[in-house]
């Protein structure tokens, strides 16, 4: 859809939607002064309409004060609902019906949600996935194994879209047809990292949403990924951390999710491994040690498994495990490569071949090998090194 289409989809603003922006646009503001300036005055309109003495009495700064008080913020909200308009992207304000219950529930909601996609998505049962930016194979598989079987049966699944297994998560949830949003710390409109323009793209097109509290045109400030992490929790009834090293920013959001009362649930690791530092220790402190989707599953709350559970269909066609593969059409070659890769440790070729020497010609383990990876069924990695899809 280009952009000018999905502008004139985008509903006109109302006079509480852009003063909830014109809140979120004032300088030295943020989500937890906002709120306590509303509760002041007993509503936004009202504090729209004080004068600068009053505000300056409610406790704000100067900076901030001057800029309600003489309509700055309310004209930079005007420009900026018109940025919003070009990209396509909804604003859903503190107030508005659409803005998620869940999270209101959090000590600092967002006043503002700068939303591309389905709105709606952001009030359904969701999970949170998160893990360490440079996962290994296992993690790979497992964080898009289990993005793929829970979504699958309609479960939102909520990320960073950040590499390693964010992505996969995200990419996980797409590949078993179902839906998930990506919440950002820039502006809707600036992909990041730029590698994942195609999957944000690809998570528009599948129905999915893109969300964020920053301006349009925020860049990737470092500072502001740590903040956005809060609302991938605050979204979500649980969060699941795949990998996560001893000092990953993935604590973060674990940490976020145990103050807002989320389930916590993690994959366990090789203890060796430090990307299974993260994972171990919150399973020692409690987590939901969480190896398959049903280990999600039976946590979840009564009504939200049946108000899953009463959408399934039986020409769904979702497998027990949706993400493992059938080989029964595999050509004899492919079956025996395929049946000495692992999931959850790389193979090299050089290993492959030594293996299958006299067996099969090293052409033809490169011809196969090409036909798995077509297929989805294999991964290729740096060094020439591969692993099996889950």
């Amino acid at each position: 859809m280009s952009q000018s289409a999905a502008a004139s989809h985008v509903t006109p603003p109302d006079v509480s939607t852009l003063q909830w922006l014109a809140l979120a646009l004032t300088p030295a503001m943020g989500p937890i002064r906002g709120h306590k300036l509303v509760r002041h005055f007993g509503g936004i309109d009202r504090a729209f309409t004080a004068s600068l003495t009053e505000l300056e009495a409610a406790g704000l700064p100067a900076a901030a004060a001057q800029s309600i008080a003489l309509n700055k913020s309310y004209s930079l909200a005007e420009e900026e609902f018109m940025k919003a308009r070009d990209i396509g992207a909804e604003l859903v304000s503190f107030d508005d019906v659409r803005y998620p219950a869940r999270l209101k529930e959090i000590y600092d909601p967002p006043l503002l949600l700068y939303v591309r996609g389905d709105a709606a998505l952001l009030s359904q049962p969701g999970l949170g996935v998160v893990g360490t930016r440079h996962p290994t194979p296992y993690g790979i598989g497992m964080a898009e194994r289990l993005g793929n079987d829970l979504a699958s049966r309609g479960l939102v699944i909520v990320s960073g879209m950040a590499r390693g297994v964010d992505t996969h998560a995200h990419r996980g949830a797409l590949n078993g047809k179902g839906k998930t949003v990506a919440v950002w710390g820039t502006g809707v409109d600036v992909p990041y990292p730029r590698e994942n323009k195609r999957i944000a793209d690809a998570i528009l097109e599948a129905g999915g949403a893109l969300v964020s509290e920053f301006p349009i045109g925020t860049f990737a400030a470092p500072q502001n990924f740590p903040i956005r992490n809060r609302i991938i929790s605050g979204l979500s009834f649980g969060v699941l951390v795949v990998e996560a090293g001893e000092y990953s920013g993935t604590r973060i959001t674990a940490r976020c999710a145990l103050e807002q009362g989320r389930e916590i649930f993690a994959v366990p690791g090789n203890v060796t491994n430090r990307n299974s530092w993260g994972p171990n220790t919150l399973i020692k402190q409690g987590a939901k040690l969480t190896a398959t989707w049903e280990d999600v599953w039976e946590e979840l709350p009564a009504d939200i498994k049946l108000q899953l559970e009463s959408c399934w269909r039986v020409e769904s066609a979702v497998q027990p495990e949706a993400s493992l593969f059938n080989d029964s059409q595999l050509s004899p070659h492919e079956k025996r490569i395929y049946a000495l890769l692992k999931p959850d440790e790389a193979t090299q070729l050089d290993v492959i071949i030594e293996k299958l020497e006299g067996e099969i010609s090293s052409s033809e383990i490169f011809s196969a090998l090409f036909e798995l990876e077509l297929a989805g069924k294999v991964k290729p990695l740096p060094g020439k090194n591969y692993v099996r899809s889950f």
